[in-house]
């Protein structure tokens, strides 16, 4: 089936501006002595139709930056504007509006609903999002065409990710943000899940952000940053992105 006609991310970003635009990002929990310093003025702009990786050990700060940018949770202090909405201080009710419009999310586990088939697990974002994409294209993007009817427990863990990102894909998200999305997989099944999301930014031009601690993962994407305790150490942009087929760790 040939892709699906949607807005890119790139043509709602036609200014030329980035997606994001973060200065001076800080994220502290706690108070006194438990106080941690999560994220220590971080500065960033993410661009549309961008594919990029987020490095970095547990506890360096990637996490709570992909929190920030889906609208998970607000800065300490700091600028962070999505296009022209400023995220910093929101609502709780413009962020879930916000999540609703805007933002897919991915994560390491699948959160898909036992009782319902994928097709059904995929309606379930279809029926509250603007734009839909139909159920069947979102799953067909994600190669699972003929196991639309099939439940969860009748799918692999890699089939059962696809299906996550078909759901989170639905709804034509500008954003894609995916926290550690192949850590509970196998190789193999995990380069089928990174082929997916790839396709889905080639595809729909959706700019994507996946956290791993995988640094294999850095080469299929157009920029790499680096995290070590809250601040952005290194950052790099590929000259090509390599297919995610050919990675191997």
């Amino acid at each position: 089936m040939p892709p699906p006609t949607a807005p890119s991310a790139a043509t709602l970003s036609s200014s030329g501006q980035p997606i994001f635009h973060v200065r001076g990002l800080t994220k502290i929990y706690g108070t006194g002595e438990t106080q941690v310093r999560a994220l220590s003025g971080v500065d960033l702009d993410l661009g549309a139709g961008e594919l990029v990786v987020l490095l970095g050990p547990s506890g360096s700060g990637k996490t709570t930056l992909l929190n920030q940018l889906g609208g998970l949770d607000l800065p300490t202090s700091g600028a962070l504007r999505y296009r022209d909405i400023e995220l910093t201080h929101a609502t709780e009710e413009q962020l879930t509006l916000y999540r609703r419009r805007s933002v897919g999310f991915i994560f390491q586990f699948y959160n898909l609903i036992p009782s319902l088939t994928a097709r059904e697990n995929v309606a379930l974002i279809t029926e509250i999002a603007e734009h839909p994409l139909a159920p069947e294209v979102a799953l067909e993007m994600v190669g699972l065409g003929a196991r639309m009817d099939h439940f969860p427990a009748q799918l692999s863990g890699g089939e059962q990710q696809r299906v996550a990102i078909a759901r989170a894909i639905a709804k034509r998200p500008a954003v894609l943000l995916c926290d550690e999305p192949t850590g509970a997989l196998d190789v193999k099944t995990g380069i089928v899940v990174l082929e997916a999301i790839e396709r889905v930014n080639r595809d729909l031009g959706t700019l994507t952000v996946i956290i791993t601690h995988n640094a294999v993962m850095a080469d299929m994407a157009d920029r790499v940053i680096h995290f070590m305790d809250g601040h952005v150490v290194q950052e790099r942009r590929n000259a090509t992105r390599v297919a995610p087929s050919t990675l191997r760790w």
